[in-house]
């Protein structure tokens, strides 16, 4: 079942805006100030005061110092290819000469300081050890790399398992304890962007650019790296979130972003010079997930990290195959997945499939797709090795899925190997033999956590749009006035429209619309997979209730409006 709910609007907000529909948008997220839409980077949080940055620092000065040999260690994510990418680039600015990197490939070495990973640490022998994205769970793993006369750096934000931290060197990471950095939502690429920041500050102290005639770097040039990452992990995009995205999106828009980046454009037929938040999340940002998903992440980081833009755009080409195959898989194994909820006599609180014959590298997009479709949390799961099963989990608002893992763990010993992630995400592996065991648990745990109405599908909107503001001036005002993501959604508004047409794309849907109240004609755009069966089936003259964004589509250099459509709600 779902529900429309308008945002709720707070009172106390004043002088923010001429224009009485963004002046409602901003109320409804709680901005209460116009300093709060002031993105200027000498408003970001300071670095001092995330925890152990100081001996992180100290560390890497005497690293660089001594032109001892670094090795990084990244995820196979788009935040942990950004943190990877961004930590390489920072390195060589300050003068370090000798460093290298390592992207576990998901299929061949897990998450994280796995035993196969130390393997190749083992075999590389760096001096010090830097983790980006990850590392926070990787207590047996850290304690190996020590124990061989390594030293260890951990960047990471995920959430530590039960509060026990790996024995590093140092750990920056907002969210361990004691930690008193005010925003705990920084991605991955965010906390290492810090620590270079603190870098910089502590290299400068020393005369280490004027003493060896180092160009100190503008940490501006990175940001570019953080707005990806951000913006890939969902992260909150709190004010200092915001100040991160909204100028590395700028700096994207104005040329001074990474070849690859551009390059990523040009494939997907976008200006990079008019890059919206759209583009970044639905085209650009898949693109170089899919390497991850499918390949070898590393193709991603090199792809952020040339400078040579013939090899860029090859590249990018590749990139592009890759996520074109990824998506006919991903929506495979989606129908696959339908077709075996449509067997449950009643759905459970949680929903767990598994498949030996399901990607690993797609599991992720399923589990949450299904999530957005059911509105409760999902654990897609699919073949590790010949033990044990490796599971995808998604979540919903008003559960906290690495609390549950934590709970169970605690009072189910040895019933999860390993796990972690964030309130909303997470990965999990369990023995194949317990996959049933875990499933009643799992359920049960949930229920005790969850209300029936926990599990009715909310779906937030800022409201009817206003007839006046159906127009190209609206659409150019709400996308300039973002950053919009996780936390600080993209304006979404609710309306009634006769369907004219529907003409079935590639990807998506195109639909004709006459609005019910103005009789005026619009395009509109409908990406979302659970509702093909329905727009397949529906006939013209149909009045449809839907939520939607307001949008700009070019055609040969005009401006047209263009409804982008995320819920069918009824009618």
């Amino acid at each position: 079942m779902k529900k429309i709910m308008i945002r709720t609007i707070q009172n106390n907000i004043m002088n923010l805006s001429s224009c009485s529909i963004l002046h409602r948008i901003y109320a409804a997220r709680d901005i209460t100030t116009p300093c709060e839409l002031n993105y200027d980077l000498q408003y970001l949080l300071p670095f001092y005061q995330l925890k152990d940055i100081d001996g992180a620092v100290q560390c890497l000065i005497d690293t660089i110092i001594n032109q001892y040999s670094v090795l990084i260690i990244g995820d196979f994510d788009v935040d942990g290819a950004a943190s990877t990418a961004l930590a390489v680039l920072a390195l060589k600015e300050f003068g370090l000469q000798n460093i290298a990197y390592i992207i576990p490939n998901r299929f061949d070495h897990g998450y994280g300081l796995s035993s196969k990973i130390i393997d190749i640490v083992v075999d590389k022998k760096p001096h010090l050890l830097v983790t980006v994205d990850n590392g926070i769970s990787s207590i047996d793993g850290v304690k190996i790399v020590r124990d061989l006369g390594i030293k260890v750096i951990i960047t990471d934000h995920h959430l530590p398992q039960n509060n026990i931290l790996p024995q590093a060197n140092a750990i920056i990471n907002p969210n361990q304890t004691d930690d008193i950095f005010p925003s705990k939502n920084l991605a991955g690429v965010g906390v290492i962007f810090y620590l270079m920041m603190s870098l910089r500050a502590g290299l400068r102290k020393i005369n280490w650019f004027k003493e060896k005639k180092v160009i100190e770097p503008n940490m501006a040039q990175f940001l570019d790296l953080v707005m990806l990452g951000t913006i890939a992990d969902t992260v909150q995009l709190d004010y200092n979130n915001r100040i991160l995205v909204t100028n590395g999106l700028n700096r994207i828009r104005l040329g001074k972003c990474r070849e690859g980046i551009k390059a990523l454009f040009k494939v997907s037929h976008r200006d990079y010079s008019k890059a919206s938040m759209r583009d970044i999340s639905f085209i650009i940002i898949p693109k170089l997930n899919a390497a991850g998903r499918l390949d070898d992440m590393s193709l991603s980081v090199e792809c952020l990290l040339t400078a040579d833009i013939i090899h860029a755009q090859f590249i990018a080409k590749k990139l592009d195959d890759i996520n074109n195959k990824r998506r006919l898989i991903s929506e495979e194994m989606q129908k696959n997945a339908l077709n075996i909820i449509n067997k449950f006599q009643t759905l459970p609180f949680g929903i767990c499939m598994f498949e030996e014959s399901w990607h690993q590298g797609i599991i992720g997009i399923v589990s949450s797709r299904l999530k957005e479709k059911f509105n409760r949390p999902v654990i897609i799961f699919t073949t590790a090795n010949d033990n044990e099963i490796r599971g995808s989990v998604r979540s919903i608002d008003k559960i906290h899925i690495v609390n549950v893992l934590n709970n169970i763990s605690i009072n189910n010993p040895g019933l999860i190997i390993k796990y972690g992630g964030h309130a909303m995400a997470a990965g999990i592996t369990i023995a194949k033999e317990n996959y049933i065991k875990f499933i009643q648990i799992f359920n049960r745990e949930l229920q005790t956590q969850t209300l029936l109405e926990d599990l009715e599908k909310i779906i937030y909107t800022d409201g009817e749009l206003p007839n006046n503001c159906f127009n190209i001036e609206t659409a150019e005002l709400l996308e300039n006035a973002g950053p919009w993501g996780s936390g600080f959604p993209e304006p979404i508004f609710v309306g009634e429209f006769s369907v004219l047409n529907i003409i079935k794309k590639k990807n998506y849907f195109q639909l004709f619309l006459c609005h019910t109240y103005t009789n005026q004609l619009m395009k509109a755009v409908c990406f979302n997979t659970n509702y093909i069966d329905q727009l397949t089936q529906m006939q013209n003259d149909t009045i449809i209730l839907i939520t939607y964004s307001l949008g700009i589509w070019n055609n040969h250099g005009k401006k047209n409006l263009q409804l982008t459509i995320y819920d069918i709600v009824n009618k």
